[in-house]
């Protein structure tokens, strides 16, 4: 698949310079900005040549104020930053994100199955669909949730599906994250602070086209949590949100959400585990948690199971589990799912456990543990995307065309030492959306994560969603630890544009 990019706008630009010297959007004949995109140019053209870099400032100002920071793992300089954010909103259709909701249901769907089945009868392994090593013998299997089963049968009850686009109806999903999805803050902060510095674009494009809500995900999340609260908990569930506390890098989240939701915030040390029930100390006594939000990894959770050095977990957790007595959300070895080798599988496991064909495609995969495929990636290094199985985060990866010899070569070295530790990928370059940057509007390269939660009361889709962009010029690399930014996600009413 030839590396390309795929301008969403059809046509924003050339681009002002920060003074606004410059057409905005190009000549007669440059091609015609997108419909779902008219109001952002209106406004665009109307708007003072300073205003986009004095709204940038108040956002920025706004996120410190209320402390939405991130930390980097092994950068001492580093400390907490701000994740930068960008007045440009991304704008998707209503026609286009009915078809990427009914995908995202169906691949949530086979993910949740795929699941149930590995830690269960193993059908997809006896029928050759996934190598059976590939998942038994994988750091991710989790031994103790062997024939376990989640209340209503759900795994996954928070997913973050990564796409990527490359063109006018093409999605691709770059990756699956089954177990400790992360970015959701942004999401909602990032509308919040729209609403407060451009309150007459969002009102122009409400009144043109509709504009759907994503601040309903804290009120849908909760009826998701409780509606897989286990049957002995009695009728008001009690929830709480596992943190490994103020250092993790997603800490400002776990805050954020504990508070959205209105339940508590936990550590390891304010739980512990009697008669295989959970309960957590409170100024009132010991009270009993039914289920638990977790953004703790499965390794931490139960020193009795896992690691036994782990301070961040509750012994007799999994016990507390599989007594009846606790959900926790995401369930304990969906890890497994997050694998990249496994991601090069979904599409025979979503055709497996659903009967039908993905309605998403995967971005072709090369798994290196394969001979040939190992060969092929070798000579083409130069070419294609390199990455960790097991990695996030932007890290462990190379961007074969944007690396230099002696770092492909020192790849090449890992690569033949461990290749069942990767899988390679084209350069597929994402699509781009114009952006703020230090001289003007310039177009930068964007994903986007939308968050499926899945619970007894059916599968629900918050319209929107993390969109994240890629800020330094040509960079391909969106994740916050590797300079990334954020926009706002705005879908139209589907009702309203086909009114």
């Amino acid at each position: 698949m030839a590396a390309r990019a795929f301008d969403e706008t059809y046509g924003f630009g050339p681009y002002p310079s920060a003074e606004g010297a410059g057409p905005l959007f190009g000549g007669a004949d440059a091609p015609q900005v997108r419909e779902a995109y008219a109001e952002v140019e209106r406004w665009l053209r109307a708007a003072p040549p300073d205003l986009l870099e004095t709204r940038r400032r108040q956002a920025e100002l706004f996120f410190r104020r209320i402390g939405i920071t991130f930390a980097v793992y092994g950068d001492p300089d580093a400390g907490e930053r701000l994740i930068p954010f960008d007045i440009v909103p991304r704008v998707i259709a209503g026609s286009e994100w009915a078809m990427l909701e009914e995908g995202l249901k169906q691949r949530v769907e086979a993910l949740n199955l795929f699941l149930a089945d590995v830690y269960g009868p193993r059908e997809c392994l006896r029928a050759g669909v996934v190598p059976e090593e590939l998942v038994l013998l994988n750091p991710q299997y989790c031994l103790p949730q062997v024939g376990y089963r989640p209340a209503a049968d759900i795994w996954v009850q928070i997913a973050g599906i990564d796409l990527v686009r490359t063109g006018p109806s093409e999605f691709f999903v770059l990756e699956d994250n089954a177990r400790t999805p992360s970015g959701v803050s942004y999401m909602l902060e990032n509308r919040e602070v729209m609403l407060r510095l451009v309150p007459e674009l969002i009102h122009a494009v409400s009144e043109a086209g509709g504009l759907r809500p994503v601040e309903t995900y804290p009120e849908t999340l909760l009826e998701t949590l409780t509606s897989v609260a286990p049957a002995s908990c009695g009728q008001e569930p009690c929830l709480a949100l596992l943190t490994p506390g103020i250092h993790n890098s997603a800490y400002y989240e776990h805050s954020f959400l504990a508070d959205k939701l209105g339940v508590e915030l936990v550590e390891g040390s304010d739980l512990f585990v009697h008669g295989d029930i959970l309960f957590m100390r409170t100024t009132e006594g010991p009270k009993r948690v039914d289920v638990l939000y977790r953004r703790v990894d499965d390794d931490f959770l139960d020193p009795l199971q896992f690691r036994p050095d782990s301070a961040l977990g509750v012994p007799g957790l999994v016990q507390a589990v599989h007594a009846g007595n606790l959900t926790v959300a995401n369930a304990i070895g969906t890890g497994i799912a997050d694998d990249k080798a496994i991601y090069s599988y979904m599409p025979e496991i979503v055709r497996f456990f659903t009967g039908r064909d993905p309605i998403l495609h995967n971005v072709p995969t090369w798994r290196c543990r394969e001979p040939d495929s190992l060969a092929y990636v070798l000579e083409r290094l130069d070419e294609l995307v390199v990455k960790e199985t097991d990695g996030s985060g932007g890290y462990g990866m190379l961007v074969g065309p944007h690396a230099t010899q002696a770092q492909r070569q020192e790849f090449a070295a890992r690569l033949r030492a461990h290749p069942e530790h990767y899988i390679a990928q084209p350069t597929l370059a994402l699509s781009t959306c114009p952006t703020l940057t230090a001289s003007g509007l310039a177009p930068r390269h964007v994903d986007l994560r939308p968050f499926v939660l899945t619970g007894a009361n059916g599968v629900k889709i918050i319209p929107g969603g993390l969109t994240r962009v890629a800020l330094k010029e040509g960079s391909l690399v969106v994740n916050s630890s590797q300079g990334g930014g954020t926009k706002d996600t705005w879908v139209l009413d589907r009702q309203a544009e086909e009114g």
